[in-house]
């Protein structure tokens, strides 16, 4: 019970989050846990003025990308646009609460708002029934956020480690192609557009309505596409520049405002935003629904969304915790992400997370704390309360232009290109998930990248390393003869390293594996014509770090039949656990005091030593 009980502490709670309540006082571990619970009591104390004096300074620059950006991305969800301000207000305060990223900068991102427009639109259509839509995009960010926080609470974030780098390199990179493509509707002012969201039939109704293109929107959209490129290269090339790709966006609106209002009567075919309503996030916990005959795809989409947000929320986090040389608690961000989404969907507000964007942009601009999230959320209700009617004659074209620019730093070509070079299968699980969101939709594409980790998973678990190992002359150390072209077989010896656990799942192969070895070799000194023939076969398990009964099952079946030949089973270098589950199957007394070593080159003097004085006796 005490090593099941110290197994559990390993699997689910590897930091031991616990070991700062040890051997303190009631008061103490009451504290400790308010400040476990709620971070901003263990940083808050030591607050201060010039704290407070860069965490303005760098909210106001982020509430500058992230009020275009939020208006934009609502449209991309299919929501109001209002609903993206409404969420670049709320999340942001809770998660000042409750974060411990000290540079995550909170709000609606494209992945997860291309996500959801495109799992509810399959189900109901946002023009035709725009409050049923509403509805379910509330009732998907609730257990989105539900989804989130239960999985930072039962410390379960290891699910999320199953859609590798691999795939979500192909995977945002073909979201971000997608996205793109759905913003030649506004770019190219074409009313009759395709519902579908794949390469092949945006292409084909961009060819089919090119009768419908507006000419007027061309020269804002090079104009603001060529403002937000040389914004973005500025900042790229020297991160001090960081303001000018971040102004770029509001600066753009500003000046499309003032030109569509004071020149809206030549300016027909642009389309414009419209009215937004003034003043706060109104409360939409009436809105949830939980017993609608949509309530099954509202799960799907909060659980897929949420996965999707979290896995970008904590790798943004941790970046830039790097660079700054602090830690961040994943736990504690899963139930802050998820608490923030949850409060979020009772005040109007769709799927939030840490935008990677947003968050350089606040890491660059000098923020110290959360509370520079705290900035832009004032920021935000400055904009609600007051500044509303200035957005009426935004022209969506430019929320298009903004949307683009902000997608094109999701395509890594070059995290792509170290891909192929380094591993060729993990490349091809980045194109299986960029093929998919391409070529599919986005919930295959996702699909894909989950099913080709799981497959990565299996494959590596099922089918194991076993490598034939060779003596480096002049030395003890023996390594794989493949790689190491000056590793000498040794005369009489066979020695397969097996580089893995060995489970149930890959026993079978395992054996197979080791008698082919077997097979090979003995081919090998028939054609060489060799004097000395096999008679030990050693196993290096030094990088076996688990077994279970059937590989212990495996070890007993391979030595029975190597009997059968006349060939002896040697154990090199087993780990403690693997010794003592051994030890316990009483499998240790058949391979005997010549079965068993701590070293392959033990095994090899041991064995050589007394097959020579056993020689010489004779």
């Amino acid at each position: 019970m005490e090593k099941l009980k110290q197994r559990v502490g390993e699997i689910f709670f590897p930091d031991d989050p616990l070991h700062k309540f040890k051997n303190q006082t009631l008061p103490k571990k009451l504290l400790l846990g308010l400040q476990f619970l709620v971070p901003v009591f263990e940083w808050g104390p030591q607050y201060n003025l010039k704290l407070l004096r860069s965490d303005v300074v760098s909210g106001l620059t982020i509430a500058s990308l992230a009020i275009p950006q939020g208006i934009s991305y609502a449209k991309l969800a299919k929501l109001p646009p209002i609903i993206g301000l409404y969420s670049s207000f709320v999340p942001p305060m809770i998660y000042a609460l409750l974060g411990s990223s000290r540079h995550l900068a909170v709000g609606p991102v494209s992945i997860a708002s291309l996500v959801m427009g495109s799992m509810l639109t399959q189900e109901v259509s946002a023009t035709e029934d725009p409050t049923l839509y509403l509805k379910l995009a509330f009732t998907a960010t609730f257990f989105a956020g539900l989804f989130q926080a239960s999985l930072g609470l039962l410390r379960l974030g290891f699910v999320i480690d199953f859609l590798s780098k691999a795939t979500l390199v192909g995977f945002t990179a073909g979201a971000a192609v997608v996205v793109s493509l759905q913003q030649l509707k506004g770019l190219l002012g074409i009313v009759t557009f395709t519902t579908k969201m794949e390469i092949v039939p945006v292409i084909s109704s961009v060819f089919h309505s090119r009768d419908e293109v507006s000419h007027q929107n061309q020269k804002p959209i090079i104009q603001n596409l060529l403002l937000f490129l040389i914004g973005l290269l500025m900042s790229m090339k020297n991160p001090k520049l960081f303001w000018v790709s971040a102004a770029a966006p509001l600066t753009s609106v500003i000046a499309a405002t003032l030109a569509s209002f004071m020149f809206s009567s030549k300016l027909h075919g642009v389309k414009i935003i419209g009215h937004l309503p003034k003043g706060l996030n109104p409360p939409s916990m009436d809105m949830l629904l939980f017993s609608s005959s949509h309530l099954a795809v509202a799960i799907k989409t909060g659980i897929v969304t949420g996965i999707l947000s979290l896995t970008e929320g904590i790798a943004v986090g941790t970046t830039f915790a790097s660079l700054a040389n602090y830690p961040v608690d994943g736990n504690k961000e899963m139930m802050a992400i998820g608490a923030m989404n949850m409060v979020g969907s009772c005040t109007s507000c769709y799927v939030t997370t840490g935008s990677f964007s947003r968050s350089a942009v606040n890491y660059n601009a000098g923020a110290k704390t959360a509370v520079s999230n705290t900035v832009m959320a004032a920021a935000v209700l400055v904009t609600l309360l007051f500044l509303m009617p200035l957005f009426h004659y935004t022209p969506e074209v430019i929320l298009a232009a903004i949307i683009i620019t902000a997608v094109i730093g999701l395509v890594d070509y070059r995290a792509a290109g170290r891909l192929w070079k380094v591993d060729k299968l993990d490349f091809a699980a980045c194109l299986c998930s960029f093929v998919g969101v391409v070529f599919v939709s986005v919930p295959v594409g996702l699909s894909v990248a989950v099913g080709v980790s799981m497959f990565k998973v299996l494959l590596h678990v099922t089918r194991p390393n076993a490598v034939v190992l060779g003596n480096l002359p002049g030395t003890q150390i023996y390594q794989s003869v493949q790689r190491y072209g000056e590793a000498e077989r040794v005369a009489s010896f066979l020695i397969v390293a097996v580089e893995s656990p060995i489970y149930f799942a890959n026993s079978t192969y395992l054996k197979e594996r080791i008698m082919r070895c077997i097979r090979e070799e003995e081919e090998l000194i028939e054609a060489n014509k060799e004097t000395a023939g096999l008679k030990y076969v050693v196993v290096d398990m030094t990088a076996v770090s688990a077994i279970d009964t059937s590989g212990i099952e495996l070890l007993c079946e391979v030595r029975k039949t190597l009997e059968g030949r006349s060939l002896q089973l040697v154990l090199a270098n087993p780990g403690g656990t693997v010794m003592e589950k051994l030890h316990l199957s009483k499998s240790l007394q058949l391979f005997g005091s010549n079965g068993l070593f701590i070293s392959v080159g033990e095994a090899v003097a041991h064995i050589s030593s007394l097959s020579k004085a056993h020689r010489e006796v004779i």
